[in-house]
């Protein structure tokens, strides 16, 4: 008999059949669980089969000569924007395009009433001739002063003869002291006509001056007024897509200043800007690169530049470096950059906004993996390699994502065995079993390398020349007002 059993008994006699029952039945199920887990554990032990390794699958890296292009987001803008205004004023008397149309340097845009002007052109033709008859009535009276001038010039020689001879005569008493006295008159008037005479010529030059100015005066008169004529055409100044006509025929409007009138916009099309704002640690990067010559600087470069549009899945737009900013925005603490793109297809419209990839690095060769191959943990990044069926953890060093992949710049030398499947279940130091697979690379349409734009290759916003080049009146002014 057990001691469990004895116990039993014992209990039995002491408590009574109901206590006794109680407690038997609580003390057997206690005693039954007792066996059956010994028994379980017992029969495991000894008869469960060696667990296996787990299966991870495995790839090694891919090397390929890269480029980290830098990824911004830029807004388009128009190279050239004209608000036309009139530079005269008046009233709108026909307007000559459709509005959203395509026009072109020195299209006839608006036309403002010219009948004040050339009533203004004409009054000035009449000045010219007045001022051109005033000077060669100055002339004639020139000619008159200089023949006055030569007369008294002989009679004063007449009388100087006749006062020598007479005083001759005097001294002799051969003629008395009248007719010396009457000969010395005649000698001062004489000089005295001379003077007069030389007075007559430079009051005729001062006339003729006088006169030439107000011809010139009249001159300026008449290229002023035909101007104003010239004016009432309001004609394009650059090409690009025309906006819609802000005032319709028939309004009066005001021209010549600042507040003139806008009468409509014109925007060029290509080609088109592109600018973005980069942080300070990017263009300390790119100074940095430049500095150790493994980069060239997009201030003394043509960098060539990838655009996508936000329907677009790749960056089928190719452009260069236009210009860089010399200084950060205090506000932003960013540096604003462009670049130019073509625009033959008038895909770009100024305002949208782009995706833009320029380059961060010069080509060089890279080891890439799936990002999904790399562990995280509070300290650093990591990845398993497996070394004759052992894993082991590699710390590394991630960089961008190109092609789908993620660069390492450091931890991998690109021949190593990563684990790309099975991550959660792998552990350092762990036996496991290996199936091959394959890492892919996804184009993503941006070149491995790049050279800087030869100067044969660069887009320059080549302005319209200027409309007298084009046998027309008017000219260009690039100021914003055009007519």
């Amino acid at each position: 008999m057990s001691a469990e059993q004895e116990c039993l008994i014992k209990d039995h006699a002491a408590c009574g059949g109901r206590t006794l029952a109680r407690t038997s039945n609580a003390r057997m199920a206690c005693l039954l669980l007792l066996s059956s887990f010994a028994v379980g554990c017992q029969g495991g032990a000894a008869t469960g089969p060696p667990k296996a390794p787990p299966s991870v699958t495995v790839a090694t890296p891919i090397k390929k000569q890269i480029v980290e292009w830098d990824a911004y987001t830029g807004r388009l803008d128009a190279i050239e924007f004209v608000e036309v205004r009139a530079r005269v004023g008046g009233y709108l008397k026909s307007i000559h395009f459709d509005e959203g149309q395509i026009v072109s340097a020195g299209d006839l845009l608006f036309v403002v009433d010219p009948r004040p002007f050339e009533a203004e052109l004409n009054a000035a033709e009449a000045g010219l001739l007045e001022a051109k008859s005033k000077l060669e009535q100055s002339k004639a009276q020139l000619e008159e002063a200089n023949a006055q001038k030569s007369l008294s010039d002989a009679k004063l020689a007449l009388a100087d003869a006749n006062v020598k001879r007479t005083r001759s005569l005097r001294a002799d008493n051969a003629v008395g002291q009248a007719d010396l006295d009457l000969y010395e008159a005649e000698f001062l008037q004489a000089r005295a006509n001379v003077e007069a005479s030389k007075a007559h010529i430079v009051l005729a030059k001062a006339a003729i001056a006088t006169s030439s100015a107000s011809v010139e005066s009249a001159r300026a008169g008449i290229e002023s007024a035909q101007l104003n004529v010239d004016y009432t055409q309001i004609r394009a100044g650059v090409t690009g897509r025309i906006s819609r006509q802000y005032v319709t025929q028939g309004n009066l409007i005001s021209g010549g200043t600042a507040g003139s009138t806008l009468l409509t916009t014109i925007t060029s099309i290509d080609p088109i800007h592109c600018t973005f704002d980069a942080n300070e640690q990017d263009v300390l990067k790119y100074i940095r690169l430049a500095m150790a010559g493994t980069r060239a600087s997009s201030r003394e470069a043509k960098n060539p530049v990838f655009l996508g549009l936000v329907d677009e899945s790749g960056f089928p737009h190719e452009g260069h470096m236009d210009f860089v900013d010399n200084r950060f925005d205090p506000n932003t603490a960013t540096m604003r950059a462009r670049c130019i793109f073509p625009n033959d297809d008038q895909l770009l419209v100024p305002g949208m906004f782009a995706r833009i990839r320029i380059p961060g690095s010069a080509p060089y060769q890279a080891v890439l993996i799936p990002d999904s191959a790399i562990g995280t943990d509070q300290s650093e990044q990591y990845v398993y390699v497996v070394v004759d069926d052992v894993i082991q953890r590699r710390a590394i060093k991630p960089g961008p994502i190109v092609d789908g992949l993620r660069v390492v710049r450091e931890g991998l030398a690109g021949d190593e065995s990563i684990v790309i499947e099975g991550l959660l279940q792998s552990r350092p130091e762990m036996k496991v079993q290996t199936t091959a697979g394959s890492i892919e690379v996804v184009k993503d349409g941006l070149p491995d390398s790049y050279e800087p734009l030869p100067p044969e290759k660069w887009l320059s916003p080549t302005p319209d020349p200027p409309f007298e080049s084009r046998d027309t009146d008017t000219t260009d002014n690039r100021t914003g007002v055009t007519q």
